[in-house]
């Protein structure tokens, strides 16, 4: 397929989500950048809906870098326990909290390679804050970006950083925000990882795994 009928083939595919998930918010909850921030770095290999239940409670104690810096890490372990990970992700948070408060004042920074140079972020978190806190064109590549990316003919690749580059060649700028929400939720919906709803699929006709005949 040339690089013009792949951009095509994307961009049928992306429009047809589009008209699907009209309006699609992000699956994790939060008031502010930093909040974002925190959700983002929680959800490492944990479902939204955990982090979701976490943060409930965890933005009620931790509402600025300084807090989370004001108790003992063995606090902050006990707190993020159930999403996972927590020995890292609890290190990466006050790693960053103490990034944000030396270089920009305790305020997340407007800016991806900012974002993606704090401890603990990598390329995945800074495109999720630059894209929905700060409207920053960005494309962040989860498991579920990742998967369908594949089964759709997008990429060839399970590497998230090459992902993310092929998808912003084959997707008007404009769409990139909105179309990790897009393939997200048509992963979590209907191209379920062990029982998609290939016959429900409003991408059917358009999908190489599905119909082989559109490779």
């Amino acid at each position: 397929m040339t690089l013009n009928k792949k951009k095509e083939h994307a961009l049928k595919i992306i429009e047809l989500l589009k008209e699907e998930y009209n309006h699609p918010k992000p699956a994790l909850d939060y008031s502010s950048p930093f909040e974002l921030l925190i959700a983002t770095i929680l959800s490492a290999q944990c479902t939204d809906e955990r982090v979701n239940i976490v943060t409930k409670s965890l933005f009620k104690k931790y509402k600025t870098p300084k807090d989370y810096l004001a108790v003992s890490i063995e606090e902050l372990k006990k707190d993020i326990f159930s999403t996972g990970f927590y020995n890292q992700k609890a290190k990466s948070i006050v790693n960053s909290c103490h990034a944000l408060i030396e270089k920009y004042n305790g305020k997340v920074p407007a800016d991806f390679e900012k974002l993606n140079e704090l401890p603990g972020v990598g390329r995945k978190t800074a495109s999720v804050v630059a894209g929905n806190a700060f409207g920053i064109p960005a494309i962040a590549v989860d498991t579920h970006v990742k998967r369908l990316s594949n089964l759709l003919g997008f990429v060839s690749t399970d590497n998230p950083e090459k992902i993310e580059f092929a998808l912003k060649d084959l997707l008007p700028e404009k769409y990139w925000v909105q179309s990790s929400h897009w393939l997200a939720i048509h992963g979590r919906k209907i191209c379920i990882a062990r029982r998609p709803k290939c016959l429900e699929c409003i991408l059917a006709d358009y999908c190489p795994s599905f119909n082989p005949n559109k490779n």
